[in-house]
């Protein structure tokens, strides 16, 4: 006879095999089946499987590890000491992990722990990672300065606060930040600054949000850099628009004769009638177009160079469809009597126009500032 098992039963039988890191340490991934086994006895201390696994994996784990620290050690390769504290703080987790475990900890009583070397590892560590971040600011380049950042701050989190880092940290992340000026140029109608400044504003406070002053690229309006004493930035952005009409009015009318021809029911069912409604509809639309073209300049300020040179277009129309009608309703579509109901409308402001008509150019500028100095970060 055959027998069925549920399968929510199997699946749960497959899931509750894999959790005890069984196929992890059949792969050699000793310190995943450990961990993995260890994890199982916290919530199942009698689980055979966990047990079997961390009986025999802690051991190859260790076994491992002391083989790859006496690799490493004994060729002179960069980093070395980084890497070996990498491998002692492995094996510390394991550790702590099986202490915090007490049916784990029945099963391996002393779990080996690096104290004094890890100790000894951390300051030779921390050196190295300042060293080569010494050698790569002598380049005195920004690339070769973010890469010496990088080592800062390795060497600080070995040894936190080790020599005089928090200040090589601050030089290091002053040479690699890339500084930009967004210089936005007002414009020419009075009516449409207030509503220019809110677009150049947004654009701003997109790219403080994308780039935070802790980033490698960092903006500044030209109030900031005066009173930062920015005389000098790595690159200037030009906005300035270009070309740009506000309100162009398009008033439509359309007429036109409506049929509706209905069946209606009677007591004779032998006779069929129908009943023709006639109207006549008028349809106005109001249109208000609204469009311009922002123009979009990166400078290298050192080199005079123009870096990008675009204009980027957007537009926007306001529509506003209603009508009247003669004769009778039920002529009219659903959609026509929906007209019928509408009113005037009064125009959108020249401000509220001007806004809808950027919301376009913001997106493909934001964009495009965004891929671009997204490189230098």
């Amino acid at each position: 006879m055959k027998r069925y098992f549920p399968l929510i039963l199997v699946i749960s039988v497959v899931l509750f095999s894999c959790s005890t890191g069984k196929k992890a340490l059949q792969k050699g991934d000793y310190f995943s089946a450990v961990l993995k086994a260890v994890d199982r006895l916290k919530s199942s201390p009698e689980n055979k499987n966990a047990m079997t696994v961390l009986r025999d994996g802690y051991p190859l784990a260790i076994e491992w590890s002391q083989e790859e620290l006496d690799k490493v050690l004994s060729v002179n390769e960069p980093f070395k000491w980084s890497n070996a504290v990498n491998l002692m703080e492995q094996v510390n987790g394991l550790a702590d992990a099986i202490r915090q475990t007490p049916a784990a900890r029945k099963i391996i009583p002393d779990p080996k722990a690096y104290i004094s070397e890890l100790n000894s590892g951390k300051e030779r560590a921390a050196e190295e990672q300042y060293l080569a971040a010494e050698e790569l600011m002598k380049q005195e380049t920004r690339e070769a300065a973010r890469e010496a950042f990088e080592h800062y701050v390795r060497a600080d989190q070995f040894i936190p606060g080790y020599r005089d880092v928090t200040d090589k940290l601050t030089e290091a992340k002053a040479m690699a930040t890339l500084t930009v000026v967004l210089e936005a140029i007002p414009v020419h109608a009075q009516a449409y600054e207030l509503s220019s400044n809110f677009f150049y504003n947004q654009v701003f406070e997109y790219l403080n949000k994308k780039f935070p002053q802790n980033s490698f690229v960092n903006f500044y309006s030209p109030e900031q850099a005066e009173r930062t004493g920015l005389d000098y930035p790595d690159m200037i952005v030009r906005l300035e628009f270009y070309d740009f009409v506000v309100g162009q009015i398009n008033h439509s009318e359309k007429e036109e004769e409506l049929k509706n021809r209905v069946r209606i029911e009677t007591k004779d069912t032998t006779r069929v009638q129908y009943k023709t409604y006639t109207a006549k509809l008028k349809t106005f639309t109001d249109k208000v177009t609204s469009g311009g073209v922002l123009d979009v300049k990166v400078v290298d300020y050192a080199q005079d160079k123009l870096l990008i040179n675009d204009r980027v277009p957007g537009s926007f129309v306001w529509t506003n469809d209603y009508a009247i009608y003669v004769g009778d309703k039920e002529a009219l579509s659903k959609k026509q009597l929906e007209l019928t109901e509408r009113k005037t409308a009064p125009i959108p402001s020249g401000q509220d126009l001007f806004i809808e008509f950027t919301k376009p150019i913001y997106d493909q500028l934001t964009g495009k500032l965004n891929s671009f100095f997204r490189k230098y970060n």
